[in-house]
């Protein structure tokens, strides 16, 4: 094992490290050193985050600081540590895996509660599976400012401190350059560590890892089952929790017009956060059947059939946990419980992008957009703009400018008129304005999104050496809701180039 220096974060002496998960023992997890990079550099911060875990902003200036979260150097009091998780493979059992790239660091207490600090594109570890345990420029920056989009978005995720790189060689398809994104959250436990004991056959030591999870990250399942939810029962109110959450977090996908990409258990969060920003994709054109991962041949992980596959995923945690929950029917009874968390949240959530409740509407809306592949995100950009005219008229300036996405202005024209009628009876109903509501409306429609047109872009400045188009980006995408007009051109129809890019699994 290589013998590396510890180095105190300069500036940030009161960081308290936790170091829970390490605790639990060998069975869980191999600890071992990251393996340094060559000529590290920074190539982004995130300052905003560092505010937000209540930490000073010079303890992402320092050259200590730097090796810490490139993998040169371990932090002071940190126990570095990869974990083992099995799962499912586009459907598939794929046996044991675990972090193959990634190292944790531990948990930090921050004034967002404690967060495991984690270091993708550390070196190999036992799990790498014949892999260099390493991870590109290219794929880096994509999950770097995905994962920042997604939390100025408001859907749950992990998020991204910083990003380092290196000129040190890593061979995907072609030469690549080397990266490190330090990512953090409140723990990475995934369905697959579930999985992983259960298939050995280990009930006591999984029982451990759940015990683990609801004392640090869920408390709420033994408060629910204090209060006599589910029997008493808090494994089964673990799975509840878990179906909860992961039923929010698709439906805002959904929403949003989010592709993940690889929908496997081993990459669903515990917690209902957004994981492992492989293949991903926002919708241009809305097509319900769009496959981002270039890989998924069969379309497994199509945009429309993220919510199925949410809940097959979820199947394969209630398998795990069935030894633990000892009650099938009150297993299936949360399963089920899925289906209408999930209804209730795409219901709201495009209710707030429309406007007003009314899933009539809402479905020949898609249907019409599904028909023309309008482009998702500048379509309900300029609706909420149209609305917040204060005005109905079909023929205004800023109706017009939605019209002119539609090639079928009749079949337009005919949901616009439905549209306006239901809207001025919520109006008059709730004593609004068409601007309180279009106001409102701007506040679920995002201006910008991760374009896979932009982050090319800046791959491609990157990788000559300009980082300038990553923080660019950062900062739009951290509040994408505001207008910043200075950046029109990142909210506008992608080039016609866009569609010619591949995204795959390689990293």
């Amino acid at each position: 094992m290589q013998v590396m220096s510890s180095t105190a974060l300069p500036d940030a002496p009161s960081l308290v490290w936790h170091n829970s998960f390490a605790q639990l023992g060998e069975d869980f997890l191999t600890h071992l050193p990251p393996t340094p990079l060559a000529e590290v550099h920074w190539v982004s911060r995130n300052f905003t985050l560092l505010k937000d875990l209540g930490w000073p902003s010079e303890g992402l200036s320092s050259a200590d600081a730097l090796k810490a979260f490139s993998g040169c150097a371990i932090p002071e009091g940190a126990q570095p540590y990869a974990s083992v998780y099995s799962g499912h493979q586009f459907g598939v059992w794929a046996g044991q895996l675990g972090d193959g790239r990634a190292l944790s660091l531990g948990e930090v207490e921050s004034t967002l509660g404690p967060q495991e600090i984690q270091l993708k594109g550390a070196g190999p570890t036992p799990y790498s599976r014949r892999g260099d345990g390493r991870a590109v420029l290219r794929s880096s920056i994509r999950e770097y400012l995905c994962s920042e989009a997604m939390h100025g978005l408001g859907i749950p995720t992990t998020r991204a401190l910083c990003l380092t790189g290196s000129p040190q060689t890593v061979y995907r398809e072609e030469a690549e350059t080397a990266a490190v994104v330090t990512r953090i959250a409140p723990s990475f436990v995934r369905f697959g560590h579930f999985e992983h004991f259960a298939a050995l056959d280990q009930t006591e030591t999984q029982r451990t890892l759940a015990d683990h999870v609801m004392k640090e990250q869920l408390p709420e399942c033994t408060r629910r089952a204090a209060a006599g939810e589910h029997h008493g029962n808090r494994y089964a109110l673990l799975l509840q929790v878990v179906s909860e959450r992961t039923a929010h977090m698709v439906a805002q996908w959904q929403a949003v017009g989010f592709c993940h990409g690889v929908m496997n258990t081993d990459n669903m969060s515990i917690l209902g956060l957004t994981l492992d920003y492989g293949p991903f994709q926002f919708l241009d054109g809305f097509n319900p059947r769009h496959v981002c991962n270039h890989s998924d041949s069969q379309g497994r992980y199509a945009y429309h059939r993220q919510p199925q596959v949410a809940f097959w995923n979820l199947h394969c945690l209630a398998q795990a946990l069935t030894p633990l929950i000892q009650d099938m029917e009150l297993t299936k009874t949360v399963l089920e419980s899925f289906k209408v968390d999930f209804a209730k949240a795409l219901d709201h959530a495009m209710a707030g992008k429309l406007g007003l409740a009314h899933r009539e509407l809402n479905d020949r809306l898609l249907q019409l957009m599904a028909r023309e592949q309008v482009d998702y995100t500048l379509f309900w950009r300029r609706l909420s703009h149209a609305v917040a005219q204060g005005q109905a008229d079909p023929l205004a300036p800023s109706w017009l400018a939605v019209r002119d996405l539609f090639l079928d202005r009749a079949a337009w024209s005919d949901w616009q008129q439905d549209y306006a009628s239901e809207m001025q009876n919520l109006i008059q109903a709730q004593d609004l304005s068409w601007s309180e509501v279009g106001s409102q409306m701007l506040r679920h429609n995002p201006k910008y999104v991760l374009r896979n047109h932009l982050a090319e872009i800046a791959i491609r400045k990157a990788k000559s050496g300009d980082f300038s188009e990553v923080d660019v980006l950062l900062t739009l995408l951290q509040s994408p809701f505001d207008e910043h007009p200075e950046h029109d051109a990142y909210a506008q129809l992608p080039p016609d180039w866009a569609s010619s890019i591949e995204i795959s699994c390689s990293s």
